[in-house]
Formats: structure tokens, C-alpha cells, sequence
């Protein structure tokens, strides 16, 4: 930028030259015709000669070529160089760019000139960090090393720089190579970089960073100890801790308290309270006092066990022995006891810290807010967060992000919003954390569409999602039913960089496995080993699950050895399922040698696994077993829950034993008015079978706790009656539940659609979905599933396969369900190529075809003389 200032200043005119060299006089008009070489002349002598306010007298554009080019010139003339780079610096539309820094860099460092040095580079490593170039500060420093042949010093600050700064792989960079360049990195440096690595949880590479020092010499300090020390607890060697600060005093270390309180805060991280006993007693040994750092870290311990009292005695003790219990300490149990819910506790701790003269700060209001958002109190949350401005606190990002998250969880999704705008007003930017939070509350919310309307703002703000984000836009995709929409997200999160995430991947495959898309599910399991990401236990579970659950056992079985050959241990919920996909798959034969691989694997059975028994037993129809499981369930001192005894009544209405469903239902309620005038209450029953009383027995206390309200009751009888075929009984009951005000749901419409179907009375089912349209209620697959039964057993497939084709303009997708019973029927008057036609395009969907279907469809098309299609079914 040209400048124009006064050309002979009254000063210059009448003061005596100092110095050997003539006055400096130009003109203007003879400044425009300087040439580059003799601009860069006469700056470089004003600036030697110390004459800076001369340089106002001439008139240039500062350029990177013009700053350099004085740098080199003046390398040897420190102070020189230090104004000009400085006067640089001050222009509004230059900036330095990275050569003219690594050359003031090396010019101060070969001065001493140290603060300065240290200074430029902490500025030029932030400069770059912004912008994404920290990369290059290491190849253009050792250029200029190497052009000016001055000391190697600056590579060791450029090495801390780094390591302060978070720019990690730098530091280590130069680290790995500025002994090529003859510098061996300082322990003061050394002890940066370990201690950010760990700090950024690369303990790991701090260890490597560690044994490296070593093979070049460099003698660690206590310091380094300490470091050393926490990064072996933070990869969970905690034994491996304890030796190493063994050897470090037999070296002669004299290792200190902070030593010891790395040791201790390994131990406390893991939540092992005797680990970091075993570390006081060894500090007592060696004379070490504890301090306030010690005992705080065993009130985070016990705090982390969920052992309230004890953290308290800690803070009792360090009283009683006169130590200064501070706000962090305070802090921490108050924390402590906002997370296990007892908020009238921590408000308790808060008034005592105030009493001793303590003053709030941000932890502890945090805590609070926390706590009051745990226990559903967002009003109070609210509140508090208001009353910081009282103790002048400002509430942080942590602050506000907490109670988002509570308003989220109990449904005020607009509270949520309104308080993310107070966020704006207040400075601080709504975060990634931010956004995933209010994306959970509106999947909570059932708002999926307000969801995605919300990540494309996330996304127009410039915020990069992360994996919390992508698993929760996966789920509203899944919740909505947008298959389609799901798998194209997911092709573009691992084009994002998330094609290792363990994570990303099991919410996918979750999400297909539950609506029975296995052929994807089984697609995407193959390609996370083809990505390098492997599957986890959660993974083989989730794949054993889906398959437990369309009935395919033997590939669940297949799972479950391939998952042991990796090293995974099957837990108790993958035998649990398994157990109701052997009864699905109706392969009993499996049953006994799974529950004796269990025995053997020492897994005890739970409440849900004899609840799988219990209702396998009743799909199969086998009471006697079903009670045999039960009474031993009772016997083990396991409580029948709601969906065990439910199982047990809908079974025993299906097999007609309506006096015995009548007894157990009626244990389950207690007297219900309507149930006797049905003749459905356990009064008017005849004797029932010993089995059925002491089942009865048993519900006596247990059934206290179901609380059941009067719709689920009502539903489970209409169910027993319409699977035990008496639909008619079913529909009088219905009539009378409505003159009572009962609020049918769409449970209620669709188990009498199911039975009126199953009884061929199609009209009468159809009907009744009429009349479920009418009072608001939407029919789901399930309903429509019922309604094509119906229609196909009566032998109408036409209406059955144009109601099918109807399902997408009702905003519903085919299930295996819809396509087995529609191939079915077409099976069975043997229209074998519009089974076979159908077939295709549930594979299509990514639905496989189970085995009856499969086998059925085969031998038909083989009848048909159709071989070649059998073929391909049997191959596909």
C-alpha cells in the first residue's frame, strides 16, 4: 500500500547528521522510478542504519517477495529484521506468509533471542491450524535451515509449538526427523508431546514416544515418570503402572505425590476402589503424604461405585485430619450424587460448601442442572440455570446442552428449541452435540420429518456430523419405514470416512434385521471385514437375532460358531434367542442340546430365557411342558412377568380351555363386573387342572405388580376368544366394552379382523376395518396381513392380490408375512407362476423366502414342468 507522508519533515532539516553517511533526501517523483534492486537497497541501509521512521519517507507495497528478500538480506541483523517483519505484520492487507516466518524464526533463535522465537512460532502454528497448513511449517523450516546454515534449536520449539497446540501428528513428525538435522529434542519438549498424547487418549503412542526417548539418550525426569504412569493406566496396564514406578525408584527416582496420584487415578477410572487403596498404602511406605488431589480422586471412586456414603466419610475424614476440602472436592461428591438421582442430597452438599465459605462455580451448577434433568425436574433445571447469573457464572455450552437434552427426554420439544435461541443470544453457537440432541428428542417424538428438516440445517451451518448423528438420522429413516432412503444414507456416511465405524455399521444392520431385510442385513455384515472394520458380539447377536426371527435357525446357528472361532463369547440374550428360533423354525430336535451347551458354558437361565421356553411351548401347543418350564422358573425364585403370564392365557384360549384362561385371567385383574357378565370370571368355572391352580397360586402376590389397565385385559380376552373360534362371543363382548366407553385401539380391531378372517367370514372382517377407519384408527400390515388371509382362504386370490397392490398408496410396505401368505394361497389352487412371479419381487425387496415357501414353490414349478425356475429359486 503506498504511503505519503511529509517529504521533508523540519526535523531531518535542521539536526546535525550523526553519522558517516550523508543526510537521506529524495523526491517523490524520484521514488516512483526506483527499480526493485534499489528499493531493496535503500530499505535494507534505513533499516541497518536504525533509521526506522525513514521508512515512512518511502512510498511501496509490502509482497512476499519484498519481505523475504529483506529477511535474507538482514539475516545476520536480528533487530533490523525483527522491526521490518513486525512493521509487516501491522498491514491490514498483507500477512506474512510461512517462509517469512520460519526466516524471523531462525534469525531469533540464532540471536537468542528466544521469547521472540517462541512467540512467532506459537503464532505461526495457530495461523496454520486455522487454515489447514500446519503441514507444510515442517518442510519450509528445514528448507530455510538449510539455506541459512544456522543452529537446529527452533526445530525443538517448533516440536512443544506443536505438542501445545493439539497438532499431534506434527509434533510427532518432528519428533520422528529433527535428528536427521542434528537435534536430539529436549526433555522439556519430550515431556510436552508425552503429555498431550496422552491427554488426547494416544497413551499408546505415548509409550512408543517414551521408548524412543530412551534409545536416543534422553534421561526421563519425574515428571516424565508420572506421565508414563498415567498413560500405562489409561491403556489399562494398571499392573504394569505399579511395576514401572518400582523401577523407577530403584533407579533412584524419587517419585512424588503426583506420581502416586497418576497411579491412583488409573485405578479410579476403572472403578477398582482396591487398586487405589493398594497405591496409598505404598505412598504410606515411602513417606509420601497424600493431599487433596488423593482423597478427591477416592471420592471420585466411590462416587463412580455408586457408593454414596463412603465418598462422604472421604470428605468427613479430610476434615477431621484439618485438610482444606476445596469446591473441586465438594464438586465432585455433589456430581456424585446428582448422577445415581438423589438431587435433595446434592442440593445438601451445595448448602454445606456454601456455609464453609466456599463460592459456586460452573462444575457444580452443571452438576446441579444435570441432576434436576435426571430425576424429569426441567422446571427447577430451568431455574437454576437463570439463578447463575446471581453468583456470576455464565452458563457454557455444557450448561445449555444439558438441559436441551432434559426438555428432549420428557417431550418439550419446543422448550428445547426456544432455549437453543437463548444460546445464540448468549454467544455461544449450538454444536454437533446440540444438534444430536434435539435429533434424538424428535425420533423420540415420533417428528421424523421435522428431524431430517433439522439435519439439512445442520448441514447448510457447515457442522460435519459424527457417528451419533448419522446412527440417529439411520433410526428416523428406519421409524418412517424409508428403507430405500437409509441404505442410500449409508452409502454416503462411509464415502464420509465412517467405513470403520463398528457403530454406524450395527445400527444399520439393527435396523434391517428388525423388518426382516437379512439379504441386506447379511450384505452389509460382509462388507464391514471387506472394510477392515470388524464385527463386534453386539454385530454377530443382532444377525443371530434376525435370523432367530424369521425362522432361518441353521444360519443363526452358523453365526453363533463363526462369532466362537473369533473369540467372542455367545452371552445369555444370543441363547435366548436362538431358543425362539428353534421354536419358530419348529427344529425341537436343537432344543436340548442348545440348553445343555448352556449348562456346560456355565450361563444360568434368566427371566427371558424361560420365558422363551414358556411361549415356544404354547406356540407348539405342548401345556404340559410350558408348566413344567413354568413351575421350575417359580422354583429358581424367578417372578412370572406380564408377558409370561399373557402367553399362558392366549394359549389356553386357543386350545379351548376358556374355564382355565378364565381362572388365570381373572388372578391377573382382580374382579371385573364385565368379565362376570360375560361368564368370563373364574367363579363360574368347574374344577380345573392342578397345573392351572397352582399357576393360580403363584399369580396371587405376583400379579400386584402388573397393573394392568382395563384395555390390555379386554384385548387379551378378545384374543383368547377369537383363537379359540369363538368370534361371535368375541364380537358380543366387544359391543358391550363399547357401551361401557371402552376406546378400542387398533390392537382391538385388528385381533377381531384376525379372527372373523381366520373363521371365513371376510365380509364381516372388512367390515369392521371400515368401521376402524371410521373412529380414526389407521390399520397397519398387520391388519391388512389378516384381511388377505382371509381373502385367500376363502378362495377369492383376486381381490386378495389387488388388495396387495393397494398397500403402497395406503403408505404401507409388504412384510414376509404379506408375501408367504399371498404365495401361499396361490400355492395351494396351484397357480404356481404367479407364486413364482411374486417370489422374484420379494427378493427383490430383500426378502428372503422361507424354507416351506421355498420347498413348496420348487416342487410346484417342477409339477409345471418349469425346471429351469427351480433351479434358480434353489440357487438363489
Amino acid at each position: 500500500m503506498f504511503r505519503c507522508f511529509q517529504l521533508y519533515p523540519p526535523s531531518l532539516l535542521s539536526l546535525k547528521c550523526f553519522h558517516a553517511s550523508p543526510p537521506l533526501y529524495w523526491k517523490l517523483r524520484d521514488e516512483y522510478k526506483l527499480n526493485r534492486p534499489e528499493l531493496l537497497s535503500r530499505i535494507t541501509r534505513i533499516l541497518v542504519l536504525g533509521r526506522y521512521n525513514a521508512l515512512n519517507d518511502l512510498s511501496f507495497d509490502f509482497s512476499d517477495e519484498l519481505l523475504d528478500s529483506v529477511l535474507q538480506i538482514l539475516k545476520l541483523n536480528p533487530n533490523a529484521s525483527l522491526h521490518f517483519f513486525k512493521l509487516a505484520s501491522r498491514e491490514q492487507k498483507f500477512r506474512p506468509n510461512i517462509t517469512s516466518y520460519c526466516k524471523i524464526v531462525h534469525i531469533l533463535s540464532r540471536a537468542r533471542m528466544y521469547d521472540e522465537t517462541r512467540a512467532y512460532l506459537s503464532e505461526l502454528v495457530v495461523l496454520c491450524k486455522n487454515n489447514s497448513s500446519s503441514s507444510l511449517i515442517w518442510n519450509e523450516i528445514v528448507r530455510v535451515y538449510k539455506e541459512f546454515n544456522f543452529s537446529p534449536l527452533v526445530f525443538d520449539m517448533l516440536l512443544k509449538a506443536f505438542a501445545e497446540k493439539g497438532l499431534i501428528k506434527n509434533a510427532l513428525n518432528v519428533f520422528d526427523n529433527m535428528g536427521k538435522y542434528g537435534r536430539v529434542p529436549s526433555l522439556k519438549s519430550c515431556n510436552c508431546l508425552l503429555s498431550n498424547l496422552v491427554k488426547n487418549g494416544e497413551s499408546y503412542t505415548a509409550l512408543l514416544v517414551y521408548e524412543q526417548m530412551l534409545r536416543i539418550g534422553i534421561v526421563p525426569d519425574v515428571f516424565t515418570c508420572s506421565i508414563i504412569a498415567n498413560a500405562y493406566c489409561k491403556e489399562g496396564r494398571l499392573d504394569r503402572a505399579v511395576e514401572f514406578v518400582k523401577e523407577m525408584e530403584n533407579s533412584g527416582f524419587e517419585l512424588n505425590v503426583v506420581s502416586y496420584n497418576s497411579l491412583i487415578d488409573g485405578f479410579v477410572s476403572l472403578g477398582d476402589m482396591e487398586g487405589a487403596k493398594r497405591v496409598m498404602k505404598m505412598m504410606t511406605e515411602k513417606g509420601i503424604s497424600r493431599n487433596v488431589v488423593t482423597y478427591t480422586m477416592l471420592v471420585k471412586c466411590y462416587c463412580k461405585n455408586r457408593e454414596m456414603e463412603e465418598a462422604e466419610k472421604v470428605i468427613k475424614e479430610m476434615e477431621a485430619i484439618l485438610m482444606v476440602v476445596d469446591d473441586f472436592a465438594y464438586g465432585v461428591l455433589l456430581d456424585g450424587y446428582c448422577k445415581v438421582g438423589k438431587i435433595d442430597d446434592a442440593i445438601r452438599i451445595q448448602e454445606e460448601m456454601l456455609k464453609r465459605g466456599l463460592k459456586m462455580n460452573l462444575l457444580v451448577c452443571n452438576s446441579l442442572i444435570n441432576g434436576y434433568c435426571k430425576v424429569g425436574k426441567t422446571h427447577e433445571a430451568e431455574r437454576f440455570l437463570m439463578r447463575m447469573d446471581d453468583w456470576n457464572i455464565k452458563p457454557d455450552s455444557y450448561s445449555y446442552n444439558t438441559l436441551v437434552d432434559g426438555y428432549c427426554r420428557v417431550g418439550r420439544m419446543s422448550e428445547a428449541f426456544k432455549l437453543c435461541d437463548e444460546m445464540l443470544r448468549e454467544g455461544i453457537e449450538p454444536s454437533v452435540l446440540t444438534y444430536n440432541t434435539l435429533l434424538k428428542g424428535l425420533c423420540h417424538a415420533g417428528a421424523f420429518n421435522d428431524a431430517l428438516n433439522l439435519w439439512r440445517m445442520m448441514l447448510r451451518k457447515g457442522l460435519i456430523p459424527d457417528e451419533v448423528g448419522c446412527c440417529t438420522l439411520l433410526q428416523v429413516f428406519f421409524k418412517m419405514g424409508d428403507v430405500e432412503s437409509a441404505l442410500g444414507f449409508w452409502k454416503r456416511i462411509l464415502a464420509r470416512g465412517f467405513s470403520k465405524n463398528r457403530i454406524i455399521f450395527n445400527t444399520m444392520i439393527i435396523g434391517l434385521c428388525k423388518i426382516g431385510r437379512m439379504d441386506e442385513a447379511k450384505e452389509i455384515f460382509g462388507k464391514m471385514k471387506e472394510l477392515g472394520c470388524l464385527p463386534d458380539g453386539i454385530t454377530y447377536r443382532v444377525m443371530s437375532d434376525g435370523f432367530c426371527k424369521i425362522g432361518e435357525i441353521e444360519e443363526a446357528f452358523k453365526l453363533k460358531d463363526k462369532m466362537e472361532r473369533e473369540a467372542f463369547i455367545p452371552t445369555i440374550g444370543m441363547y435366548n434367542s436362538l431358543i425362539s428360533g428353534v421354536f419358530k423354525s419348529r427344529k425341537l430336535s436343537k432344543l436340548e442340546d442348545l440348553l445343555t451347551e448352556m449348562h456346560t458354558k456355565g450361563l444360568a437361565p434368566n427371566l427371558v430365557t424361560y420365558g422363551a421356553l414358556i411361549s415356544g411351548w404354547c406356540d407348539v401347543g405342548n401345556l404340559s411342558k410350558a408348566f413344567s418350564v413354568y413351575f421350575e422358573m417359580t422354583e429358581r425364585g424367578f417372578a412370572p412377568n406380564i408377558k409370561i403370564c399373557c402367553k399362558v392365557v392366549s394359549c389356553l384360549y386357543r386350545l379351548g380351555r376358556i374355564d382355565d384362561a378364565n381362572i388365570l385371567l381373572q388372578k391377573m385383574v382382580g374382579t371385573d363386573p364385565l368379565l362376570t357378565h360375560m361368564g368370563l370370571d373364574s367363579q363360574k368355572t368347574g374344577v380345573s387342572c392342578l397345573n392351572i391352580q397352582k399357576i393360580a397360586n403363584t399369580l396371587d402376590e405376583n400379579a400386584k405388580s402388573f397393573s394392568l389397565p382395563n384395555n390390555v385385559v379386554y384385548n387379551i380376552a378378545l384374543t383368547g376368544l377369537c383363537k379359540s373360534g369363538k368370534v361371535d362371543v368375541a364380537r358380543r363382548f366387544f359391543l358391550a366394552l363399547l357401551q361401557r366407553g371402552f376406546n378400542p385401539d387398533n390392537f382391538t380391531y385388528t385381533t377381531l379382523i384376525h379372527g372373523y378372517s381366520a373363521s371365513g367370514d371376510v365380509n364381516e372382517a372388512f367390515r369392521l376395518r371400515d368401521e376402524m377407519l371410521e373412529v380414526g384408527l389407521k390399520p397397519n400390515i398387520v391388519t391388512y396381513n389378516a384381511l388377505i388371509n382371509g381373502l385367500c382362504k376363502s378362495g377369492n386370490l383376486d381381490r386378495a392380490r389387488r388388495l396387495f397392490n393397494k398397500l403402497p398408496l395406503k403408505g404401507l410396505a409388504p412384510n414376509a408375512v404379506t408375501y408367504y401368505t399371498l404365495i401361499d394361497g396361490y400355492l395351494k389352487v396351484g397357480k404356481t407362476c404367479e407364486a413364482s412371479s411374486l417370489t422374484e419381487k420379494m427378493m427383490e425387496e430383500g426378502i428372503s423366502p422361507s424354507l416351506p415357501t421355498t420347498s413348496a414353490l420348487v416342487s410346484g414349478l417342477r409339477e409345471q414342468e418349469e425346471k429351469e425356475k427351480a433351479m434358480e429359486l434353489l440357487a438363489a
